[in-house]
């Protein structure tokens, strides 16, 4: 029988998405810059031979990125794990509150630490010495391979909005600025919600993704692109 998970109120706990949003903006944003940096090599006057060509690379250079953001991210989740087995074995094996207090400043932001009271500090060691030894190692769950898959699938599909113009587009010149402009207006509203997501200033951050779209153009077509 499966146990649903509850809130303090009875109702179904809603489960935290697989990515991050501002991790997955950021690698949308990331394949997009990198397909772009592909499809600036086309030149108007060569592209007709050539749009194939750009058109794998940019494919096969996203998956290789995606590939290894996915590992990076599995290794990253794999080290946190680890820290935190070692911190808690650290408080557990901690014989005053004096020795736990720098453990706990590690892993706490300093709003939080500013109320904790040394009695506070010295019932949490108390608490955590008696839960149950930790794993002796860190692993990675289903969650994580899935949230790998998550950051692959993200990247790779950064590539579809950028190459399929030049796919469905006939005439190369039409094609390639339509290629550019889509990843430039892609870039505005990923950049967009970025910055919806972490809280700095939109238009900061949409001009800042544009302007590396833009800067991208531009030094193509100057370079007779």
């Amino acid at each position: 029988m499966t146990r649903k998970i509850t809130n303090d109120q009875g109702a179904p706990k809603a489960r935290p998405p697989l990515l991050d949003p501002v991790d997955r903006d950021s690698e949308f944003l990331s394949g997009l810059i990198t397909a772009l940096t592909f499809t600036c090599t086309l030149s108007v006057a060569t592209a007709g031979r050539d749009v194939r060509t750009v058109m794998l690379s940019a494919l096969a250079g996203n998956v290789a990125g995606g590939v290894v953001d996915a590992v990076m991210y599995l290794l990253s989740r794999l080290g946190e794990r680890e820290e935190g087995l070692l911190r808690l074995r650290k408080v557990r094996t901690a014989t005053s509150t004096d020795a736990v207090r720098p453990i706990i400043e590690d892993a706490l932001p300093e709003s939080v630490l500013a109320v904790l009271q040394p009695h506070e500090l010295d019932e949490l060691r108390s608490r955590i010495a008696r839960l149950p030894p930790p794993a002796d190692r860190a692993t990675l769950g289903r969650r994580d391979y899935l949230a790998a898959i998550a950051i692959l699938a993200t990247v790779v599909l950064s590539t579809v909005p950028v190459i399929l113009p030049l796919a469905l587009i006939h005439n190369p010149g039409i094609a390639i600025r339509v290629s550019n402009a889509t990843a430039v207006v892609l870039m505005h509203l990923f950049g967009r919600s970025v910055a919806r997501a972490t809280g700095t200033p939109p238009l900061r951050t949409e001009f800042a993704m544009v302007g590396i779209g833009i800067a991208l153009v531009g030094i193509t077509i100057l370079l007779g692109g």
